[in-house]
């Protein structure tokens, strides 16, 4: 049995998000394939997950006991490693992900629990693990010149693998604010996409 950890990051509510149509799709056709597997959401917003404070980074960056799993920071960190799976939802905002997310990945990067320093530098400690992440984003950016100024799948895939999760498939809905463009369209092939991929993730 699999662990999958579906992590939200949305300010909007769930029948307003492109976002949530689409992962919600891949949760609900993963479940049906993997009905043995756990599936844990963690949604950021309803957690109040906030940026960290001085006493915040001590924690993180101290000694690990047993009783670190029960630390409100550090909880999150330890759930995120005991996980084997991992969907991301997020929609872009200003050419990266919501500050939220960002702040969650300050949660979960910690010494000692999902990655460890070593004498020839950092290692990740979840390994042979993998992860989704499924965004939808009002430009082009998959391709063409805006794909150079695209930072929050770049930023995701780099923070995932240096925790050391390199399985990292990326199903975006682009060109949703383009006028002109056929939003249930576009949403409608990353659902089939997000379907698709939930058969062998």
């Amino acid at each position: 049995m699999s662990k999958l950890l579906y992590i939200k990051a949305n300010a909007k509510p769930q029948e307003a998000s492109r976002t949530y149509r689409i992962s919600d799709s891949f949760i609900e056709n993963y479940q049906s394939l993997h009905p043995e597997d756990e599936v844990i959401t963690l949604d950021l917003y309803r957690e109040g997950i906030s940026l960290l404070t001085y006493d915040d980074i001590n924690s993180v960056f101290g000694t690990k006991t047993e009783e670190s799993k029960k630390h409100p920071i550090l909880k999150y960190a330890y759930q995120f490693a005991e996980a084997d799976k991992y969907v991301i939802s997020a929609p872009m905002w200003n050419l990266s992900i919501p500050a939220i997310l960002k702040a969650y990945i300050d949660y979960i990067c910690v010494t000692g629990i999902t990655f460890k320093y070593t004498a020839d530098g950092p290692v990740g400690l979840c390994k042979d693990k993998k992860a989704v992440y499924i965004v939808s984003r009002g430009g082009e950016y998959s391709d063409g010149p805006a794909s150079a100024i695209e930072m929050g799948d770049r930023y995701l895939r780099t923070i995932f693998a240096f925790m050391g999760i390199s399985d990292f498939t990326t199903i975006s809905a682009d060109g949703l604010d383009i006028i002109g463009n056929d939003v249930d369209a576009i949403v409608g092939d990353a659902i089939k996409r997000a379907q698709e991929l939930a058969k062998s993730f």
